[in-house]
């Protein structure tokens, strides 16, 4: 049994602790489930104010859910649909501070109020998205970003 206990004074060195979680937790794991399923409970364990972590996988071009922690969620999204579709057809993060204000946003719990989405892309392909949700408005911010895409670019090496 893991146990991670990640606390830090600054965010820039929480994300450096949770990456080097992850790292060890996907060493020699080839199964991209199991591997989707341990970093979303480790996100889940480690950041604050979320109310949903996890991810939508890319199946023949299309968003479908993946391991998450949280409450139960939308299972299929097309791509440039809500937040993660836009990730998904751009390729590019989202980091949205009302989710309600987001254009075609889709509301799979009431609750989400601010939205971060990261592609986990690899070979220029995407594989699947890294969603998290938070009933705080803005409660995303540049170093949350940042850190969550290191997370993705390691997850992009053994999904």
């Amino acid at each position: 049994m893991y146990d991670f206990k990640i606390a830090a004074a600054d965010k820039a060195a929480m994300y450096r602790d949770l990456a080097s979680a992850l790292e060890g937790l996907v060493a020699g794991e080839p199964d991209a489930i199991a591997n989707m399923a341990n970093a979303a409970g480790l996100i889940w364990e480690t950041l604050p104010d979320l109310n949903w972590a996890g991810f939508y996988r890319n199946v023949g071009g299309e968003l479908v859910l993946g391991p998450f922690q949280g409450r139960p969620a939308c299972i299929r999204i097309p791509f440039g649909t809500g937040v993660c579709g836009a990730a998904a057809a751009t390729l590019k993060v989202q980091r949205v501070d009302d989710v309600h204000a987001f254009d075609g946003h889709i509301t799979c719990d009431a609750a989400s109020v601010s939205e971060l989405v990261v592609p986990i892309v690899r070979d220029g392909k995407l594989i699947a998205v890294l969603d998290l949700d938070s009933p705080t408005a803005a409660r995303f911010d540049a170093d949350d970003e940042a850190g969550c895409v290191a997370f993705g670019t390691i997850l992009a090496r053994v999904l």
